[in-house]
């Protein structure tokens, strides 16, 4: 007759207590692999295609910046090509113009996506229609997109339609595209109309879960819509403001379909040339793959170097 002396453990008159329970075992390591491994198998997929299309790529890209091929043969040439690229005056233009691109995109990008969202929030009345209409342009192909300021809004002629507006409204028009001064505000006002639909309705997502008391809180105190959101919307907004802004600073460093189509490449004086195109220049038309491998590697330090401090900073102020 078997005698339980605690919760699991049972022993029998004549044997000493088994310390081990005595309820069912637990699967070893093989079965358990075998239970998962469908879940197994999806992560087998997910991380073969980082490895061939994003990891390969990166280390194949950082040993051929150390590299130079000539005529089918490669030789180590240890820091020759960024020696290279440095004392290149283009080098600097470019990131010249690629910060320059970056600090308007935040100006324009960044905040006019936050208050068309806020806006498009206090409607009551064909929401979904207005946010159709403000992604529209995101389900444009870029090149298409581009293609329209370039050839119609962006015409220096009367007949453009930006100077049609400014001549209505008794303004000097611009020459846009084609002049150095207006190139880089441009290519930002084209960038943010085609991107600013997908950071809308983020905002318009994070907006929705701010509870309602906070505002209505804030009218009782006598708050007017201003002062609502600076102490409302931005705080409440905070974590979704800071993601959006570090992924738009990546993205806008490394713009370069714009330049591309708007500026033919260079631009005006050399003025919307973007390291993007640079690296773009030296693999396809100078053939230099091993120069734009280290153009790569030097943009990929920095803003590996910027993600990293932005999220030091981030993770003090929390």
């Amino acid at each position: 007759m078997a005698i339980t002396t605690a919760p699991g453990i049972t022993r029998t008159p004549g044997r000493p207590a088994s310390p081990y329970p005595s309820g069912p075992r637990r699967p070893g390591l093989g079965r358990r692999v075998r239970d998962n491994l469908t879940g197994h198998a999806f992560l087998i997929g997910a991380v073969a295609c980082f490895a061939f299309f994003s990891w390969y790529p990166m280390i194949r890209g950082v040993v051929m910046s150390f590299q130079r091929t000539r005529r089918g043969v490669t030789t180590w040439v240890g820091w020759d090509n960024y020696e290279r690229i440095l004392a290149d005056p283009s080098f600097w233009a470019a990131w010249k113009n690629t910060f320059s691109f970056t600090f308007l995109a935040l100006l324009l990008g960044y905040a006019v996506p936050f208050f068309v969202a806020i806006v498009l929030n206090e409607f009551r009345h064909a929401k979904g229609y207005l946010r159709i209409l403000v992604y529209l342009p995101v389900m444009l192909p870029p090149a298409s997109a581009l293609f329209l300021f370039k050839f119609y809004a962006y015409d220096p002629s009367d007949a453009g339609l930006f100077n049609s507006i400014l001549t209505a409204l008794h303004l000097p028009t611009s020459q846009w595209m084609q002049s150095a001064e207006m190139t880089m505000p441009a290519m930002v006002i084209a960038s943010t109309w085609m991107n600013m639909g997908g950071a809308v309705l983020i905002y318009l997502a994070a907006l929705q879960n701010i509870p309602g008391e906070l505002y209505e809180a804030a009218e009782l105190d006598g708050a007017g819509i201003w002062r609502r959101i600076r102490h409302v919307t931005i705080p409440q907004t905070r974590l979704i403001l800071a993601l959006l802004a570090m992924l738009q600073i990546v993205a806008t460093m490394q713009f370069f379909v714009e330049p591309l189509i708007l500026a033919n490449g260079t631009g005006t004086e050399d003025s919307a040339t973007s390291v993007a195109y640079l690296i773009y220049q030296h693999g396809f038309f100078q053939n230099d793959l091993n120069g734009a491998a280290a153009l790569g590697v030097i943009m990929l330090v920095v803003l590996a170097g910027f993600s990293a401090a932005y999220l030091r900073l981030s993770a003090r102020q929390d």
